[in-house]
C-alpha cells in the first residue's frame, strides 16, 4: 500500500497560489483539483471526502507509474525513530515546507486547507470512514493477541529463620527426619547459607546418613573455608566413613586458625594408626592374624550402618590368604563375594578369589578369575602375574605326574622340587607337591626323603590325611612298623571314616609280627623285589663265605650257615615265598575265629575272622590234592562218610605221610 504524504497547512497566498507546481504538472487530476479549491460554496466535509478521493487517485497513479520504494510507502509506525519524529513534527508546524507527498491546493483553499480537520489520514488497518473527521489521529497499530499468565500464583516467602528455629526444636527431640526436613526448607530459601548447611549436616549425622552430611559439609567448607565448626564436623564425618587420612587433613587446616578439640584428633589418629599397623604387617609379610586384628581396631570406629572402606575388604582378603589355613580361605573367598555382588567386574576382587582357589588347589577355576580380571582390566598387574605363576606351576606339576606314572621316579623327584621353587607361599598346593615326591621316593627306597617331605606336608596342611598316610608308609617299608601303626591308629582315632585305614592298621600290626621274625631277605643281602637268579647268587656267595669247612674254628658259622639255607629254602620256592611275604605262616588259626563267636557268619562271608582273606585261609589248608601242605588233613570221598560209617574205613595213624600233618593223621 502507497502512504501518500502528510498534508501541512499552508498560508493561501496568491503567489503562492499562481506558482507553478511540479506536481500539479504531473498529475492528471490537477484540473479536479483546481476547480474544487475555487469553490466556496462546498462544506468541509464534502472538502475533507473530495481530498481523500484525490489522494486514492494520486496512490493509484503512483502504483502504475513507478514502483517507488521511498519512505512514503512504509506505515508510520514501521518507520525509524527519526523519520516518525520528523513526520510527527510536520504534523504539529504550519509554516514547515511541503513534502513531495503533500497535497498542493490553488484558489482560496484556507479554510480546508488551515484547519487540522481537514487533514485526511490513509486507510491502512481500516476503512477511511472509520477515521475520525473531528481532528488528526495516528494511524491505528496491527491488532496484537494477550494471552493471560498460566502459571500459578506465586506461594508465600518462606521465613528461614522461622524454619531453622523449628529444625532446632526437631533436632533436641532426636527426630532427625524432620529437623532435616525444616533446614531443607530454609536452604530453599537461602541456600549458600552456611548456617543452615552445617545444621543439616548435624542432623543428617545423627540419622547416619553419612554421605549427606558430607555433601553439606563440604559444601559449607567451600563456602566459608575458614569455619572451624564447619570443618571440625566435616574431620568427624571423615572419621565415621573410615577415612582417618582425609581427617586428619582437615584438622591439620584448622590448626593453621584455631584450636582443635582433643577429642577430634584423638579419633582420626587412632584410626589411621591402626590402619597403618595393618599395612605393614602386610608389607612386612607377618601372619595375617596381626592385620585382622589391627583391622577390627579400626572398625569400631566407623559410624553406624557404615560399610567398610573398600580397600579394608581387599587387606582383610589379603591376609586371610596369608593365613592359609581352610577356614581362612573361605574367609578370604567370602570377602571377595562380597566385593562382587556389588560390583561383578571389580578386578581387584576378581583375583583376590582366584587367588583363594588356587591356595585351595582348584588351579582351573582360579585361572578362569585372573582370565576374567585382565578383560576387564587387561593392565592390570596382579592379574598378569597371577595368571602366568599358576600356568607355570600346572605345567610342572603335571610334567612331574607324567614321569611318575611312566616309572621314571628320579625325574619325577626332580620335577616336583623344581614346582616346589614357583611359589613358596602357596601351602595348599606345596603340600600336594611334597606328598607326590615323597611317593616317587619311596619307590627309590629313599624313605628318609619321603618321611621328610611328608612332615613337611603336614606342617603346610595339618588336615592332609594323604601325607600322613605316605608318611607311615615310609615309616614301615624303612622298617620301623611299631611307628607306622602308631600313626595309622592317630589317623583312624582322628578320622574313623577314613576308608581303608582298619585295613591298613591289620596290614601295618601283621608287618610287625613278620619283622620280629627271621628277615630272610636281610640274611641273602637281597631287596624283597628280588628276581629268583639274585636270590641264587646271593645264596652261593653266601654259603661259600660261610660253608663250616672253611670255618672249622668259628662255631658261628655253622649256625650261619644253616639260617642262610633256610632262608634260600624259603624264598627259592615260589608258593613258600608267597606265604612268606604275606605273613601267612604268622597267622594262627585261632584268631580267625576269634571274633564273632568263633564260625562263619550265616552270610556266607569271612566276616568273623579278625579281616583274614579268605584267599589267604584256603592257601594255607592245602596246596593241591585237598590237604596242607607239608602235612595236614585228607579227606575221600569214596563211598561214605570222611569219618567212617557205610561204605568207608577209617585210616590209621601214619607218621610223615604226604598229605597229613606232620605227625601224619590221614583219612582214606
Amino acid at each position: 500500500m502507497v502512504l501518500p504524504g502528510i498534508f501541512k497547512p499552508r498560508k493561501n497566498s496568491e503567489a503562492d497560489s499562481k506558482k507553478p507546481s511540479k506536481h500539479r504538472e504531473a498529475s492528471p487530476l490537477s484540473p479536479s483539483r483546481t476547480s474544487l479549491s475555487k469553490s466556496p460554496t462546498k462544506s468541509p466535509i464534502k472538502s475533507v471526502k473530495e481530498s481523500d478521493l484525490h489522494s486514492r487517485q494520486r496512490k493509484s497513479a503512483s502504483r502504475s507509474s513507478s514502483k517507488n520504494t521511498s519512505t512514503a510507502d512504509i506505515h508510520p509506525l514501521n518507520l525509524p525513530p527519526d523519520e516518525r519524529e520528523k513526520r510527527r513534527s510536520a504534523m504539529s508546524v504550519p509554516s514547515d515546507p511541503p513534502t513531495p507527498m503533500d497535497i498542493d491546493q490553488d484558489g482560496d483553499t484556507s479554510s480546508a486547507a488551515s484547519s487540522p480537520r481537514s487533514i485526511v489520514y490513509p486507510d491502512v488497518n481500516g476503512n477511511a470512514d472509520d477515521i475520525d473527521a473531528e481532528g488528526p489521529t495516528s494511524p491505528v497499530p496491527p491488532p496484537h493477541r494477550f494471552k493471560p499468565p498460566t502459571s500459578p500464583p506465586l506461594a508465600p516467602a518462606l521465613d528461614p529463620e522461622a524454619c531453622k528455629v523449628l529444625g532446632n526444636k526437631f533436632f533436641k527431640n532426636q527426630d532427625y527426619v524432620k529437623a532435616i526436613a525444616e533446614y531443607t526448607k530454609a536452604l530453599s530459601v537461602e541456600p549458600r547459607s552456611v548456617t543452615y548447611l552445617s545444621n543439616r549436616s548435624a542432623a543428617f549425622m545423627s540419622a547416619n546418613r553419612f554421605e549427606e552430611a558430607l555433601a553439606d559439609a563440604k559444601l559449607g567448607q567451600e563456602i566459608e573455608p575458614q569455619n572451624a565448626k564447619v570443618l571440625s564436623r566435616l574431620a568427624r564425618i571423615y572419621v565415621n566413613l573410615g577415612r582417618p587420612a582425609d581427617a586428619v587433613d582437615v584438622l591439620n587446616h584448622i590448626s593453621t586458625f584455631d584450636t582443635v578439640a582433643p577429642a577430634d584428633r584423638s579419633f582420626a589418629t587412632l584410626m589411621q594408626s591402626h590402619i597403618q599397623q595393618a599395612e605393614d604387617a602386610l608389607r612386612r609379610g607377618t601372619t595375617g592374624s596381626m592385620v585382622i586384628h589391627a583391622l577390627d581396631q579400626a572398625e569400631k570406629s566407623l559410624g553406624a550402618g557404615v560399610e567398610k572402606p573398600r580397600k579394608w575388604q581387599l587387606m582383610k582378603g589379603e591376609a586371610y590368604l596369608k593365613m592359609g589355613n581352610v577356614n581362612s580361605l573361605g574367609d578370604a573367598q567370602g570377602v571377595a563375594m562380597s566385593l562382587l555382588r556389588k560390583n561383578s567386574k571389580d578386578p581387584e576382587a576378581l583375583v583376590l578369589r582366584g587367588r583363594a582357589l588356587y591356595a585351595q588347589g582348584d588351579n582351573d577355576k582360579a585361572l578362569q578369575h585372573f582370565r576374567e580380571a585382565l578383560n576387564c582390566d587387561p593392565d592390570y598387574k596382579d592379574g598378569v602375574k597371577y595368571l602366568r605363576l599358576v600356568q607355570k606351576l600346572e605345567r610342572m606339576k603335571e610334567e612331574g605326574n607324567t614321569a611318575f606314572k611312566t616309572g621314571k621316579w628320579r625325574q619325577a623327584v626332580e620335577l616336583y622340587g623344581q614346582a616346589l621353587e614357583v611359589d613358596p607361599t602357596n601351602k595348599g598346593i606345596n603340600s600336594k607337591l611334597y606328598q607326590n615326591r615323597a611317593m616317587a621316593s619311596i619307590k627309590l627306597k629313599d624313605y628318609k626323603s619321603a618321611i621328610s617331605d611328608c612332615d613337611r606336608a603336614i606342617a603346610l596342611d595339618s588336615t592332609y590325611l594323604k601325607a600322613r598316610k605316605t608318611r607311615a608308609r615310609a615309616m614301615g617299608e624303612s622298617g620301623n612298623w611299631d611307628d607306622a601303626v602308631r600313626e595309622y591308629k592317630a589317623i583312624a582315632e582322628s578320622n574313623p571314616s577314613e576308608p581303608g585305614i582298619q585295613k591298613e592298621i591289620h596290614s601295618a600290626e601283621l608287618e610287625v609280627k613278620k619283622s620280629k621274625r627271621k628277615d630272610y631277605y636281610k640274611l641273602l643281602g637281597v631287596e624283597k623285589d628280588a628276581s629268583e637268579n639274585e636270590i641264587k647268587k646271593a645264596y652261593r656267595k653266601l654259603a661259600i663265605v660261610h660253608h663250616p669247612d672253611k670255618n672249622p674254628d668259628d662255631e658261628s658259622a655253622a649256625e650261619k650257615f644253616k639260617e642262610i639255607g633256610e632262608a634260600y629254602e624259603c624264598l627259592s620256592d615260589a608258593q613258600k615265598r608267597a606265604r612268606y611275604d604275606s605273613g601267612e605262616d604268622l597267622i594262627d588259626p585261632s584268631e580267625m575265629f576269634a571274633q564273632g563267636g568263633g564260625g562263619f557268619p550265616t552270610g556266607g562271608g569271612m566276616g568273623g575272622m579278625g579281616g583274614i582273606n579268605p584267599e589267604m585261609l584256603f592257601n594255607m589248608m592245602g596246596q593241591g590234592g585237598g590237604g596242607m601242605g607239608g602235612g595236614g588233613f585228607t579227606f575221600s570221598t569214596g563211598g561214605g562218610s570222611p569219618f567212617g560209617g557205610a561204605g568207608g574205613s577209617r585210616g590209621g595213624r601214619t607218621r610223615g605221610g604226604g598229605g597229613g600233618f606232620p605227625g601224619g593223621f590221614s583219612f582214606g
